[in-house]
């Protein structure tokens, strides 16, 4: 194996000098040897979309920048998933499709420079209701049924659709280790239809008002550890995920086999989550020694009617948060990316069953320990049609603060359920519900069963 440096290739640190065709040249001619390591040494190193490829390692140093160059043009499609749905999007800034044996390690700082992404998609918001742009306009020839695909509220609608900073698509045994991500253009890191991934002491940090930028969405993916990472970002923290909708179950790869411990979330809608996007079976998960301080809600597992899915065989265990909105969410309401309230998708009445009809079941929470929580002590709503079942809840301790002016309807994002005006625990169409040695202090009733 070879150990090479971006210098050599013609690379230079200047924060000015282009080094898009450099990273190429220094792949390519790693991969004619068998593979191998390029190392980037201190400095700014301004650059464009980077291809990592198989049995190559690359080294940031401390002190080194990758600076992406925030242009949309440059990051021509690639066939992926955007927000749970098969089509093509922006290539990712760091990206690597197909290989095996692939890393990302050391000290150094990859910067998305998201500011301008964000900027833009802002402006797009307010004055586009269709693609423009030339590379819009590129996508939705190549997306012709964009019109009918869901969303989560990235900007299908005018197909600007901004790349993940780190993905790696159908690859094996992936590592991305020490380094520090930053400012995304929209999901940061991105395993999908991957096996065998190592994430681990990254730290991850977007603006807490960064639209769109989920810190570590594991999507359809087998075998994955999540190990001392901190996180810090302008949407839901560590997320699982298998796709969206009629498009998700099309595909049916699940994601099964995903350990997260030891971890640090905070500024996120979500600390540790499942979904929305839970088309395909999410199983055998483990998220354990965990502080989840500052997020919206701790632990939220969200989707609806329309998505789809079997959630079960999840273990959430010793977490700690405070300062949230609320501990525990679990919502089959969830709202975002629909407009209209009194969507059937809402109903509170028993709707037949099919193949979109998500469901959630064997459920175990123990161990976690929650203070100033503002909404409400815990948010846990199933369908009439969909109960959550084999739901266990043990030895925990929730304080809620109730001096905070926060409502319980803001415990999660929902569309369609009855007012409540109280902080206790909300429980819906969860009938065999077991809570054992839990503890709820603050709200006069501790628990509200609908």
């Amino acid at each position: 194996m070879k150990n090479v440096f971006l210098a050599d290739f013609g690379g230079k640190n200047d924060g000015v000098f282009d080094n898009t065709d450099a990273f190429s040249r220094a792949f390519a001619a790693l991969a004619q040897n068998g593979g191998g390591t390029l190392t980037v040494g201190a400095g700014s190193w301004r650059t464009g979309a980077i291809t990592l490829l198989s049995n190559t390692t690359l080294v940031l140093e401390e002190g080194a920048e990758l600076s992406f160059i925030p242009e949309p043009e440059r990051y021509t499609p690639v066939y992926t998933r955007w927000e749970g749905v098969e089509c093509y999007a922006m290539h990712p800034l760091i990206y690597a499709d197909s290989q095996k044996n692939v890393t990302i390690t050391g000290k150094g700082t990859v910067n998305g420079n998201g500011a301008i992404w964000w900027k833009l998609r802002a402006q797009k918001r307010a004055s586009q209701t269709a693609p423009k742009e030339p590379y819009e306009l590129t996508l939705a020839q190549l997306n012709p049924d964009y019109k009918n695909q869901p969303g989560g509220g990235g900007g299908r609608e005018i197909q600007f659709l901004r790349p993940c900073f780190i993905e790696c698509i159908n690859c094996e045994n992936v590592t991305v280790e020490g380094i520090t991500v930053k400012d995304s253009p929209f999901w940061t890191i991105h395993p999908l239809y991957s096996k065998n991934v190592l994430l681990k002491h990254l730290q991850v940090e977007n603006p807490k008002d960064a639209p769109n930028t989920d810190g570590i969405d594991i999507d359809s993916c087998e075998d994955v550890q999540v190990v001392g990472c901190s996180v810090s970002v302008g949407d839901d923290g560590i997320c699982i995920k298998s796709g969206s909708g009629a498009d998700g179950i099309r595909v049916n790869k699940p994601t099964r086999n995903v350990e997260i411990r030891d971890c640090t979330v905070h500024s996120a809608h979500g600390g540790i989550v499942i979904g929305s996007e839970t088309a395909a079976p999410i199983s055998h998960i483990v998220a354990e020694n965990c502080n989840l301080s500052g997020t919206d809600r701790g632990i939220r597992i969200k989707s609806r009617r329309g998505r789809g899915g079997d959630i079960f065989d999840i273990q959430l265990k010793n977490l700690t948060m405070a300062d949230t909105l609320c501990p525990i969410a679990i919502n089959m309401y969830y709202k975002c990316g629909e407009k209209d309230p009194t969507n059937p998708l809402f109903s509170l009445e028993k709707l037949p069953v099919t193949a979109e009809t998500p469901h959630i079941h064997d459920i175990t929470v123990s161990g976690i320990q929650a203070t100033s929580c503002k909404a409400s002590a815990g948010f846990i709503v199933g369908l009439p049609e969909s109960p959550i079942t084999g739901l266990t809840v043990s030895d925990c301790c929730i304080r809620t603060d109730e001096e905070s002016p926060e409502s319980p309807m803001n415990s999660d994002m929902f569309f369609g359920l009855p007012e409540v005006r109280v902080k206790s625990f909300r429980v819906r169409n969860t009938p065999d519900a077991r809570f054992e040695n839990v503890r709820i202090i603050g709200p006069k009733e501790a628990f509200i069963y609908e």
